[in-house]
């Protein structure tokens, strides 16, 4: 009788073991005939554009702690050709006199705007900032340097306004996308600037304007690298007259009040009335700019920098207007030239020790 009581206390000890936790879910049984479904396949990695094999990407390529300096000269060629200025609309035979008139005061005006300081140097600075920005600093050889930032490729993203940033586009900006030779882009340049002479400018008919860069080739250069040649056809020109301002219409007093003999208004004289009216181009004067950029650059595409460029900036002025290069009417002659790290001065040699003083021997007793 023990003996069976103790087997079933062992009997029921190892079925408590073998019970399940309370709680457990247990899968569903699949329907026969169903199939099972395919795995879930992760979602693919865009993978980036590929390269057409007989096109390069041209890039700036920058280090941190190594930045790359360059600097650019403007000297103006006396010997050049003067370049032709952009024709404007034949005044009426009526204004000629007026005309006249108009063609005497830009020449008036032409020794002093010749007086002006214009900057025939620049020293650019690119540099990898420790966030990963590409920051650039524009020193001219007159006037206060200024600050930009910019993208791989070189394109002005902020700061940089005018002339300064005509100039750092000519010598920064590369194509956007793999380009083969051959092939051509334009520059995001705004040499002249036409707008900027008012609503009372009237532009003529024709005028031109095309912007193109051309990859040449891509020869093999030293120690594996590839070497891009560029050619640039940048060309801008317009040419107009002003017309004839709006007569200016009557104020209205608002404080007027109805006549009568109890409330006769006293005339008080306006002394501004009296006053000069500010000096203005008369109507018929002729405006008109073209400015002309040529020039070549070789660009090492594996170290991302110039090895040499090389151009000439041209502009003829008709009038008053100025172009958005900031350069007085001629012909200048531009030439990048590598500007390099400044060097540590060497340390002074340091003076050879002094030999010990020899001992006085003493005298023998």
């Amino acid at each position: 009788m023990k003996r069976s009581l103790s087997g079933l206390l062992v009997a029921l000890a190892f079925t408590a073991c073998k019970q399940e936790a309370p709680g457990k879910m247990e899968p569903i049984p699949r329907p026969p005939g169903a199939t099972a479904p395919e795995p879930a396949e992760a979602a693919p990695v865009p993978a980036a554009p590929a390269v057409p094999k007989d096109a390069v990407v041209l890039r700036w390529k920058l280090v941190q702690d190594a930045p790359i300096s360059f600097r650019l000269n403007l000297a103006l060629d006396r010997n050049a050709p003067v370049l032709e200025s952009a024709p404007a609309e034949k005044p009426a035979k009526a204004d000629k006199k007026k005309g006249k008139d108009a063609k005497a005061a830009p020449a008036a005006q032409a020794p002093a705007a010749a007086k002006a300081p214009v900057p025939t140097e620049y020293t650019y600075v690119l540099v990898l900032d420790k966030s990963g920005e590409r920051q650039l600093r524009v020193a001219p050889n007159t006037g206060a340097p200024e600050d930009a930032t910019f993208s791989d490729r070189g394109f002005i993203i902020d700061g940089l306004q005018g002339p300064a940033r005509n100039l750092a586009t000519l010598v920064l900006e590369l194509p956007r996308d793999p380009v083969r030779p051959g092939e051509t882009w334009p520059l995001g340049t705004e040499l002249t600037t036409p707008d900027a002479l008012g609503t009372l400018f009237r532009r003529a008919p024709g005028g031109e304007r095309h912007n193109r860069v051309k990859l040449v080739s891509v020869t093999p250069g030293d120690n594996g690298e590839q070497v891009a040649t560029l050619e640039y056809d940048i060309v801008e020109q317009f040419g107009g007259t002003l017309s004839a301002p709006r007569p200016a219409l009557p104020k209205k007093d608002k404080a007027a009040k109805q006549a009568g003999p109890e409330n006769t208004a006293i005339e008080v004289p306006n002394e501004l009335d009296d006053a000069p009216a500010p000096t203005a181009q008369p109507e018929g004067t002729e405006l008109g700019a073209t400015v002309k950029v040529t020039g070549k650059g070789e660009f090492l595409v594996k170290a991302g920098q110039w090895r040499s460029w090389e151009g000439t900036l041209s502009t003829a002025l008709n009038g008053p207007a100025q172009p958005a290069v900031n350069l007085p009417a001629g012909t200048y002659k531009a030439r990048i030239t590598p500007v390099s790290a400044p060097q540590q001065a060497p340390a002074a040699p340091q003076a050879p020790e002094a030999a010990p003083a020899p001992t006085a021997t003493p005298p023998a007793p």
